[in-house]
């Protein structure tokens, strides 16, 4: 999928066009406020989605999962319920802050050290063979085009932060845990990255970088955020899910698979 040219120059003072918020397609090439990295030229954002986008299936059902296979919990009751909620997320209609407060009370009863030892176990195990490797290519497609990458997904941090590490990507925008006296709370803390809470949560982080959607990018492959797709200059989708590959169809997105051939 070829993109276009690494850099957008910059409008001349006198010509600058109209600033675009979250909401709102700037068609402009020329964002108000620009990241810049030197002067006159801006760099453009590459988004991603995480869980069957860049991975070959959902780290946050794949981590309970592994807490059952494990005996980390009573797989009897935990199964049951994890997989409930991973069906209803992809049926679109995940009451998310009940299944964040469940997904993460096990990190409000686990010390931290003791966390930290799964989570390793569980990238070896599991996240390792789910890592794809045109999803890395086109991540390193995007960084030799000078482009700002940002995984934004509706996993928790604590199951996302080491994954977007390994993929060598420097910001992340995940679902946040709660913290109480250096170690989680077991419940969720501010806005769920989740549907329109995806699009609030990207609002905010370009409020404090200074920067725009102008000519950005964004790969899902799920229905859950189209209220992101709708926003972004190049929205692609990647494998996706029956609703989002109709929506793409009938809009003219591009529809890409990164999964092996």
């Amino acid at each position: 999928m070829l993109m276009p040219a690494l850099f957008h120059k910059a409008r001349r003072s006198g010509n600058a066009a109209t600033g675009s918020a979250v909401g709102r397609r700037d068609k402009s090439p020329y964002p108000v406020r620009p990241f810049q990295l030197f002067r006159g030229f801006t760099v453009r954002l590459a988004i991603f989605d995480l869980d069957n986008t860049l991975l070959a299936g959902d780290s946050d059902h794949s981590w309970g999962d592994f807490l059952c296979q494990h005996g980390h919990v009573d797989a009897s009751e935990y199964q049951a319920r994890n997989d409930a909620f991973y069906a209803d997320y992809c049926a679109g209609k995940l009451d998310v802050v009940a299944y964040q407060n469940f997904s993460q009370a096990i990190l409000g009863r686990t010390p931290m050290d003791q966390l930290a030892r799964w989570h390793a176990e569980f990238m070896q195990e599991v996240i390792e063979p789910l890592i794809l490797a045109k999803g890395e290519a086109l991540l390193q497609q995007h960084r030799e085009q000078g482009d700002r990458l940002l995984i934004i997904t509706a996993t928790n941090r604590f199951v996302t932060g080491p994954i977007a590490s390994r993929l060598g990507v420097d910001t992340l925008l995940a679902t946040e845990c709660g913290m109480q006296d250096g170690r989680y709370s077991g419940t969720l803390a501010g806005i769920p990255c989740y549907q329109e809470g995806k699009v609030r949560r990207l609002q905010l982080w370009l409020d404090e970088q200074g920067m725009t959607l102008c000519d950005s990018y964004f790969y899902s492959d799920s229905r859950n955020d189209l209220p992101l797709l709708e926003q972004v200059s190049h929205p692609v989708a990647v494998d996706p899910d029956e609703v989002l590959r109709s929506t793409a169809q009938a809009r003219g997105w591009p529809i890409i698979s990164l999964r092996p051939s």
